[in-house]
C-alpha cells in the first residue's frame, strides 16, 4: 500500500509525500469524519477531497465506504459489513434522539454555516423524554458528558466552547450546549428514525443500560442487531 501512495505523491509535484496520504487514511478510519470547520482536520479534508478516487480505493480495501459532501465540507468512512463497533443501549439511544432533533430542524433551515444544528440541554432534555414515551429521563451530567465524548468520536455530535454560545447565554442558564454534526446523516440512516420507536417498546427502564450487549455503532443503526 505504501507504494500506491507513493506513486500518487509522486504525481503532486511534491505537494504531498506519500505519508500524508497514509496518516490521513488512518485517520478516517480512526475518527470516522473529517471536518474542514475544524482547523486541525482542514488539511486531511482538503487531501481527501481532492483524491476522493485514491481514498475511496483504498478504504474499500479494509471493508469501508467514502462520503464527500462537498456542500457541507466533510470525508466520512462508512464501514460495509456495519461491524466497526458495539455501543449499549443507552449511546445509541442518545445518538437517535439527536438525529430525530437533526432532522426536525434541518427541515425548518435551522443550520449554521457548517451544517451544525445547536441543541441547548433545555432542548435535549424535552425531546429524549418525548422520544421514550417519558419512560426514560436524560442520563446525569456525568454519564451524559461519558456518552456525548463517545458520540463524538464517531464524528455526530459536539460539545460547543461557552464562547461560541455567549449570546445565546445571555440573559438565560444554558450550561452546556451541542452541537449536531452534519455526518449524522450519513451515520444514522433514515431507517435509524424507525428505531426510536422500537427502544420505546423493548427497553426496560430500570434495566442497566451498561450491561446492554445489543447496541450498536452509528454505521449499525439501521441494522436489527448500533
Amino acid at each position: 500500500m505504501s507504494q500506491y501512495w507513493e506513486n500518487i505523491a509522486a504525481k503532486t509535484d511534491k505537494q504531498y509525500v506519500a505519508e500524508d496520504f497514509q496518516s490521513t487514511a488512518s485517520r478516517l478510519l480512526a475518527e470516522q469524519v473529517l471536518y474542514y470547520a475544524d482547523r486541525q482536520s482542514r488539511m486531511a479534508y482538503g487531501m481527501v477531497e481532492q483524491f476522493e478516487r485514491e481514498f475511496k480505493h483504498v478504504l474499500s480495501l479494509v471493508g469501508s465506504g467514502l462520503i464527500v459532501n462537498r456542500q457541507l465540507r466533510y470525508a466520512c468512512a462508512t464501514p460495509d459489513n456495519g461491524k466497526a463497533g458495539t455501543a449499549n443501549t443507552a449511546q445509541t439511544l442518545l445518538a437517535l434522539v439527536l438525529r430525530k432533533i437533526y432532522d426536525e430542524q434541518a427541515r425548518t433551515g435551522q443550520l449554521n454555516d457548517d451544517g451544525e444544528v445547536i441543541c441547548d440541554l433545555v432542548e435535549l432534555e424535552e425531546k429524549y423524554r418525548l422520544s421514550t414515551s417519558g419512560k426514560r429521563e436524560l442520563p446525569g451530567r456525568g454519564e451524559l458528558e461519558s456518552l456525548v465524548k463517545t458520540l463524538k468520536r464517531w464524528g455526530i455530535v459536539r460539545k460547543m466552547d461557552e464562547h461560541e454560545f455567549a449570546d445565546m447565554a445571555a440573559g438565560s442558564d444554558q450550561p452546556y450546549v451541542l452541537a449536531i454534526r452534519p455526518a449524522i446523516v450519513d451515520l444514522l440512516g433514515e431507517a435509524a428514525i424507525s428505531r426510536l420507536a422500537q427502544f420505546t417498546q423493548s427497553f426496560e427502564p430500570a434495566r442497566d443500560s451498561s450491561d446492554d450487549e445489543d447496541g450498536q455503532g452509528p454505521d449499525q443503526a439501521e441494522e436489527a442487531e448500533a
